[in-house]
C-alpha cells in the first residue's frame, strides 16, 4: 500500500523510537476492508524494528496500539490512510513522548486534572481536512489521562452506525453517548468541553506575570508574521493562539501565494509553525486571550489557562470565524444538515438535495464542489447579483444541476427534530416566501472578526473589525491590529502576512520614539 519513497520517509520518522509497539488488529475474516487494513499496518510496521502487527479474528474491524505490552487508551475503527495517515504516525510518536504536536506543561497539567471517566467517539471521514486535528488532540488527551478513552470511527466503514445517529458532518464527537462537538476545533476547546463531563482538579497557579516587549494575539499568517518580525528586531515576544495557522488550516487549496504556485492550508500551517520555531518566541498554543487591560500604558493580557502577560506593545491578529445566518433552526441542526465545509461534509450528501447560502467566491466554489456530489444544488444570494468572480460564475452556468436564486433572504432552517428537511426563504423583490425541500444547507456568507475580547481597549466598526490607521495602529497607543480582525480590505493570506509585518515594524518605530505607553495614538485620533 505504501510506495518505497513513503516508506523511506516513515523510517526516518520512526528512527528515534525508544519503546516497542504492536498494532493489535481485531477483524472479521470476511470483512471487505480486512486486506487493506492489514496491508497498511504491515507496511508501516516494516519501517521500524520497534513495531509489529498481530491479529485475532473477531467482529467488525478495529485495531489498538500496545506500548511495551500495555494497551493505549485509543482505538482505531478505521483504516487511517488519506488525511488520517499522519494521525497513525503521530499516535506512535506521541505514545513515545515525542512529536511537535504535544502540548506544553500548562496544557498537560490541565489534561491530567480531568477527574472522571469519559468515553469519546470521533466520527470521521478520510476526505475531511478538519478531522485529523480533532482526532490527534483527543488521542493526546487520552495518552496523558487514563480516564479518557477514545475511539476513532470512519463513517464510510461504519455507515449503519452513522445513519443511526443521523450524523451528517465530520468530525462529530460523542462523549458518554451524547453529542459533544461538531466541526474543527483545538485541543484547548476540546478540553474545556470534556471538563464539563469529567470535572477537573485543575487550579490556576498564581505565579508571577511574565513580561515581554511584544505580545501577539493570534497564530494565523498575520500573527506569525508579526511575531517573527518582532523577534528579528530583538524584541522578546510571546504569541498566544488556539492553533498556529488559524483559519488557514481550513483552506484546502491555495494557488495565489505569490512565488508558491500551489500549496494547502495544512502545509502552510506547518510551514508557519516551523518558521516561528527558528526564533526565540514563547509560543503559548491551545489558549485564547480572555481579558485585556491597559494600566499605566502597559498592556496586561490574561489567557484561558490563567496566565498573565504584560508588555508595552500588543498586536491583535486573532483573525475571523465563519459567519452564521442566525436564523431559527441553524444552530439546532449544525452537524445534522447544516454545514460550513464542503470538503469535509460534502460526501454525506451524495445524490441528495442541498442549498448553498452565499453568492461570493466561497459560495460559488462550494456550489461547484457540491455539483459533482449532490443531485441538486441551489445557490441563494441576498443581493440581486452574485458577488463571486466571473470565472466562477461562468463555470456555475455550465452545471445542469445548479440553480441560482438572487434577491433571496434566508428565513429558517426546517427539520424533523433529527435532521434538516427544508429551508424557507423570502423573495426580496415581492416579499413572497418559498420553502425548498432539501437535505442539507451549506452556509458560505463570509467571516466575522474575532474582536469581542478587545472591545474595551480599541474601537471597532459596525462589522466588528478593529479600526486602524495606515500603520496598523489602533486608538490606543501601543496596541496594533493586523489581518482579518482589522478593517483592512481584502481578506487574503498574503495581505494578512504583510499587515502582520507592518504592525511589528510600527511597534518597533513607536518603541524607539517612546510612543507605546501614551494614552491615544494621535494618528488614529486625528484621522
Amino acid at each position: 500500500m505504501l510506495n518505497q519513497a513513503l516508506k523511506d520517509q516513515v523510517k526516518g520518522v520512526f528512527a528515534g523510537l525508544k519503546n516497542n509497539y504492536t498494532f493489535q488488529v481485531t477483524v472479521a475474516d470476511a470483512h471487505a476492508n480486512r486486506a487493506d487494513l492489514l496491508s497498511l499496518l504491515e507496511d508501516v510496521a516494516s519501517c521500524s524494528d520497534k513495531i509489529a502487527v498481530q491479529q485475532t479474528a473477531g467482529e467488525g474491524l478495529a485495531f489498538s496500539i500496545f506500548k511495551n505490552g500495555e494497551e493505549s487508551a485509543f482505538v482505531f475503527r478505521a483504516i487511517p490512510n488519506g488525511h488520517e495517515f499522519t494521525t497513525l504516525l503521530l499516535a506512535v510518536l506521541n505514545l513515545d513522548g515525542i512529536g511537535k504536536n504535544l502540548p506544553d506543561e500548562a496544557m498537560t497539567k490541565r489534561i491530567k486534572a480531568l477527574k472522571n471517566p469519559v468515553q469519546l467517539k470521533s466520527y470521521i471521514s478520510l476526505t475531511c481536512t478538519n478531522c485529523p486535528d480533532v482526532v490527534q488532540a483527543l488521542n493526546i488527551i487520552s495518552i496523558f489521562n487514563p480516564n479518557i478513552q477514545h475511539e476513532i470511527i470512519d463513517g464510510g466503514i461504519n455507515q449503519d452506525e452513522v445513519d443511526k445517529l443521523n450524523i451528517q458532518a465530520v468530525p462529530t464527537v460523542y462523549a458518554n453517548g451524547k453529542s459533544l462537538h461538531v466541526g474543527r476545533s483545538t485541543m484547548g476547546e476540546l478540553v474545556e468541553k470534556i471538563e464539563v463531563l469529567s470535572g477537573s482538579n485543575y487550579e490556576v497557579e498564581a505565579g508571577p506575570a511574565k513580561t515581554y516587549d511584544v505580545i501577539v494575539a493570534g497564530g494565523g499568517p498575520a500573527g506569525v508574521s508579526a511575531a517573527i518580525y518582532s523577534a528579528r528586531k530583538g524584541f522578546s515576544v510571546a504569541i498566544v493562539a488556539e492553533k498556529i495557522g488559524g483559519q488557514v488550516t481550513e483552506t484546502q487549496g491555495i494557488e495565489n501565494m505569490i512565488s508558491v504556485s500551489q500549496t494547502t492550508g495544512s502545509q502552510l500551517s506547518a510551514n508557519l509553525k516551523q518558521h516561528i520555531s527558528d526564533y526565540e518566541i514563547d509560543v503559548l498554543e491551545n489558549r485564547r486571550v480572555t481579558e485585556v487591560e491597559v494600566i499605566d500604558g502597559l498592556k496586561t493580557v490574561k489567557t484561558s489557562l490563567g496566565e498573565t502577560l504584560i508588555a508595552p506593545a500588543l498586536i491583535i491578529a486573532t483573525g475571523a470565524a465563519w459567519r452564521k445566518l442566525n436564523v431559527p433552526g441553524e444552530s439546532q441542526y449544525i452537524g445534522s444538515g447544516v454545514a460550513f465545509c464542503t470538503h469535509c461534509d460534502g460526501p454525506f450528501y451524495k445524490g441528495k438535495k442541498v442549498a448553498v447560502v452565499g453568492g461570493g467566491n466561497s459560495g460559488l466554489e462550494a456550489a461547484i464542489d457540491l455539483s459533482s456530489i449532490a443531485s441538486e444544488v441551489t445557490v441563494l444570494e441576498f443581493l440581486d447579483t452574485l458577488k463571486g468572480d466571473k470565472v466562477l460564475q461562468d463555470k456555475l452556468a455550465t452545471l445542469p444541476n445548479v440553480t441560482v436564486i438572487t434577491n433571496a433572504q434566508t428565513l429558517e432552517v426546517v427539520g424533523d427534530g433529527a435532521k434538516v428537511t427544508a429551508l424557507t426563504f423570502k423573495h426580496r423583490a415581492n416579499g413572497e416566501e418559498e420553502q425548498l425541500q432539501l437535505d442539507g444547507v451549506f452556509v458560505q456568507i463570509g467571516l466575522t472578526a474575532n474582536s469581542d475580547v478587545f472591545a474595551n481597549v480599541v474601537d471597532r466598526n459596525r462589522a466588528g473589525e478593529i479600526i486602524i490607521d495606515a500603520h496598523c495602529r489602533t486608538k490606543q497607543a501601543g496596541i496594533y491590529a493586523a489581518g482579518d480582525v482589522s478593517e483592512v480590505p481584502y481578506k487574503q493570506i498574503v495581505i494578512a502576512m504583510g499587515e502582520g509585518s507592518k504592525a511589528a515594524l510600527s511597534a518597533f518605530d513607536d518603541n524607539i520614539k517612546g510612543l507605546q505607553l501614551g494614552v491615544v495614538s494621535e494618528a488614529v485620533a486625528a484621522g
